[in-house]
């Protein structure tokens, strides 16, 4: 493990770390940097001239040094907020300890260059769904507050706001003031972005410019911005230039207005078309409303014209008179089935009576039983079931005698019997 180079017993001096940092930075060779110039210093009697070459997506910046002839000899002159390419070499000033571009070529980025590179962008995010109208967000009807970010005291901000508040008076708005256009543009517009997004009050944010050069409106063509919009969850309207400006950010916003007079007029409804349109709703509920109570009480008129309801007791009574009827049907019914019945019955019982033992012992005949061994009585229906001896009883139609039976020997052959009580 080698040595560290420097301890606190041994530490570089000032002089040397800058020394190392010069060489490390002179190593790195010319490089094309691309850019927006800003703070442009060309004063007259010096050979060198100063500028602030700026990254247009981000806040960072570095001092360009030129000489001064090439500058003032740059067609077309160099302004605050131009795009550039240039050809440099880092160099790092020892003494001062700075870092700045030695540059010894500067080119104006074309409008021909701007709008090529404004497609490319604009085909990447085709491809990547920011431009899909299936993720765009619809606007509240009536939002809480506007959020609206314009430049100061700028036509836009004022065609926003006359207009929205020429539709609807009491309309509320959180102005934030950014630069629209520049090397100041597109990190301040993100920023007032990411301000109204957090507003919980701010339903709706209206990014507003008025017309201007392909390259004024360049800001508004700037990824950085676009996926910032992009990823807001707040539904933005985007309101830049006229009719014919179509920068990429009317692509990416929720909703593109053709002029900022048109984002007035869209972000908040009309107060004289809704009372409109509310005095038309209560004019078609009213109608309706009487159109159905009528419908309703011809309809109740022709039930109550009805006989059922004009008279409803006759009805009643005939139906009463005709259940009277069948009740007395129904009994005169039910008394002839009993009489009937009861005659058959009689019928039935009278020869009973006749075909019964009753009768037939009444016409003279008897029913002899004798006494078995356990003293149960059976019907005698053989003179061998009564020998000499045998204890009879001989039923007839008064009542019952006892016997014994005996062989009298009589001329038949057959038995006799005694009776006795």
């Amino acid at each position: 493990m080698s040595e560290p180079a420097t301890t606190p017993e041994k530490p570089w001096p000032v002089r040397t770390v800058a020394r190392k940092v010069a060489d490390w930075i002179n190593r790195l060779g010319d490089v094309w940097v691309e850019g927006q110039v800003t703070q442009i210093s060309n004063r007259p009697g010096t050979g060198t001239a100063f500028l602030t070459l700026r990254d247009p997506a981000a806040d960072v910046s570095m001092t360009v040094t030129c000489p001064t002839g090439m500058l003032r000899e740059h067609q077309p002159p160099l302004t605050d907020g131009t795009r550039v390419i240039l050809h440099a070499r880092p160099a790092f000033f020892i003494g001062r300890g700075t870092l700045s571009l030695r540059a010894d070529e500067i080119r104006a980025v074309g409008i021909g260059q701007l709008l090529a590179r404004i497609e490319r962008l604009r085909k990447l995010l085709h491809a990547e769904g920011l431009f899909d109208p299936r993720r765009k967000k619809k606007p509240p009807f009536l939002p809480n507050t506007v959020g609206l970010i314009t430049g100061r005291a700028s036509a836009a901000e004022h065609d926003v706001m006359v207009n929205a508040r020429a539709r609807w008076p009491a309309v509320r708005f959180r102005v934030e003031n950014v630069a629209t256009q520049g090397a100041f543009a597109v990190p301040q517009i993100v920023d007032a972005l990411g301000v109204l997004d957090r507003d919980k009050d701010v339903d709706v944010i209206v990014i507003a410019r008025g017309g201007g050069s392909v390259e004024d409106l360049l800001p508004f063509s700037d990824e950085t911005l676009l996926r910032a919009v992009s990823d807001c969850r707040t539904p933005v309207l985007s309101a830049i230039g006229h009719e014919q400006d179509t920068p990429l950010l009317d692509h990416v916003a929720d909703v593109r207005c053709s002029t900022p007079t048109d984002a007035g007029k869209r972000v908040v409804p009309d107060i004289a078309e809704e009372i409109a349109r509310v005095r038309q709703l209560r004019d078609r509920a009213r109608r309706a409303l009487h159109g159905w109570v009528d419908r309703e009480r011809h309809r109740l008129d022709a039930l109550r014209s009805r006989p059922v309801l004009a008279d409803p007791f006759t009805p009643l009574e005939q139906r009463s008179a005709q259940v009277s009827m069948l009740v007395e049907r129904s009994r005169r019914a039910m008394t002839a089935l009993v009489s009937s019945e009861r005659a058959s019955l009689d019928h039935t019982r009278a020869r009973l009576t006749t075909l019964g033992p009753a009768a037939t012992l009444a016409r003279g005949y008897a029913v002899v039983q004798w006494v078995d061994e356990e003293g149960s009585p059976r019907v005698l229906r053989s003179t061998a079931e009564a020998p000499d001896g045998t204890r009879l009883r001989v039923r007839v139609a008064d009542g019952a005698v006892h016997a014994i039976a005996s062989d009298w020997g009589d001329a038949s052959g057959g038995s006799g019997a005694e009776t006795g009580s």
